[in-house]
């Protein structure tokens, strides 16, 4: 049997924890950044965990995950 491609589009924007959670990065922090307080785009930088419901759908997209 051959081997599973990964969703290069997935590869890009989530990565799997050793505990096995979805990470994804904040959204906003494109542009139009000189409006934005350094407290939020500070916050905006952390990465944050994927909602539950999307959870199997990204999993799929990532076989290694």
């Amino acid at each position: 049997m051959g081997k599973i491609k990964t969703r290069s589009a997935a590869k890009k924007r989530f990565r799997i924890t050793k505990s096995g959670k979805v990470m994804r990065r904040h959204a906003k922090m494109r542009h139009l950044l000189e409006c934005k307080s350094a407290r939020k785009k500070r916050g905006l930088r952390k990465g944050v965990v994927v909602a539950r419901a999307d959870v199997a759908r990204i999993k799929s997209m990532l076989p290694g995950g």
